[in-house]
């Protein structure tokens, strides 16, 4: 092929070749038949394969998680470089629920808004702080009577400075998702807490799914207007 385009290219730079190509007029015509449906199938093959990466690329996530499950190393999921040099004798690499739930949770780039019942899971707390590091907006949204239960991670969000709001309201705020970029939804059953994650039989959904994820984004902004100190909930 390589052949072939070289005498489509230079044969108006070439006098001679230009003589010997009007001298064999057939043999040229055929030659740059070839050439053109050589390139054709070239661009044809090149499109294909970028319409099919496009495609798995742009496939909604759909994936469900159960609880319980073993402790992971949070080291090595922050940093995947220390998996050769981390001797601790949590679970590495092994990819169980909890790896996923962290995972989805730190794709997040530009938002990530939590709205739970309770928050005392250090690893989850980790994440969010991680994602906190790396300059996303986080809004988490929980029920005041949980935020100075044993454990809560709300006071070291807080610390962070990450902006949080509790539910004031009459009714209990018993919701557990979250939202990541406005465009991935997690929820379920799971509180993030360790009991939930390592001592009870829990389920999380995740999706990208629009029709699935817009009321969930649409319940969030309500609920962090109504829990804003400064307004009246109607």
């Amino acid at each position: 092929m390589v052949r072939i385009l070289s005498i489509v290219l230079t044969v108006n730079s070439n006098p001679l070749l230009s003589t010997f190509m009007i001298n064999n007029l057939p043999d040229v015509r055929k030659v740059m038949w070839k050439a053109g449906f050589a390139i054709g199938a070239f661009c044809l093959a090149t499109e294909l394969i970028f319409c099919i990466l496009r495609r798995r690329r742009s496939r909604p996530v759909n994936e469900v998680l159960f609880f319980p499950c073993e402790t992971v190393c949070m080291e090595h999921i922050l940093s995947p470089s220390l998996q050769l040099s981390c001797f601790c004798p949590l679970t590495h690499g092994k990819k169980t629920s909890m790896y996923h739930l962290l995972q989805h949770i730190l794709s997040a780039s530009s938002s990530l808004d939590v709205c739970i019942f309770a928050f005392t899971n250090t690893d989850l707390s980790r994440a969010v702080l991680a994602l906190r590091s790396r300059g996303v907006a986080i809004r988490v949204l929980v029920e005041e009577k949980n935020v100075s239960i044993c454990g809560s991670q709300i006071p070291v969000l807080l610390g962070a400075g990450i902006c949080v709001r509790f539910n004031r309201t009459p009714i209990s705020m018993h919701h557990k998702f979250a939202v990541v970029d406005g465009r991935k939804l997690i929820t379920g059953s799971l509180n993030w807490t360790c009991t939930g994650v390592h001592d009870s039989n829990e389920n999380v959904i995740v999706t990208e799914v629009t029709e699935l994820v817009r009321p969930y984004v649409r319940q969030f902004a309500r609920l962090w207007l109504c829990n804003d100190p400064e307004q009246t909930c109607v």
